[in-house]
């Protein structure tokens, strides 16, 4: 078994774990270490085993507090569990409609010569328009 060093609030400590789960223990020594430095912070030099204990406790209340938003989360989770199912057994209860025949829409074709007469006027329009913005412009 691997022997790992690690450091919390400021003190090294030899630690034996097994194989392959150093990164774990480095992890988790690694959060005593953070709630020790906060106690180091705000109180200053400590005992080792009131410093251990009480980063402990920190890392036992945060950890308490997302236990309990993870119950609140899986509840909410199994009450849309719950709605999701009885919404697909209604859809799959629910009559099939019977199919509706598409409205049949006829549209005029408009002749070629009202399309050229309608370009030409709309050409003249702007012609128009151009001019008399002309005329203000110079007046």
């Amino acid at each position: 078994m691997p022997d790992v060093n690690i450091k919390i609030g400021e003190r090294n400590f030899s630690v034996t774990c097994q194989a392959g789960e150093e990164h774990f223990l480095e992890s988790a020594a690694k959060m005593l270490d953070t709630e020790a430095a906060t106690l180091l912070k705000q109180i200053g030099r400590i005992p080792e085993e009131r410093m251990l204990l009480m980063s402990g406790l920190m890392l036992a209340d945060k950890t308490a507090g997302l236990e309990d938003k993870v119950g609140a989360l899986e509840a909410k989770l199994a009450t849309q569990e719950t709605l999701i199912a009885e919404l697909r057994r209604e859809i799959s209860e629910a009559p099939v409609p019977e199919p509706v025949e598409p409205e049949r829409v006829e549209v005029a074709v408009i002749p070629e010569i009202v399309m050229d007469t309608m370009d030409a006027l709309a050409k003249r329009a702007e012609t128009l328009a151009q001019e008399a913005q002309g005329k203000v412009a110079g007046s």
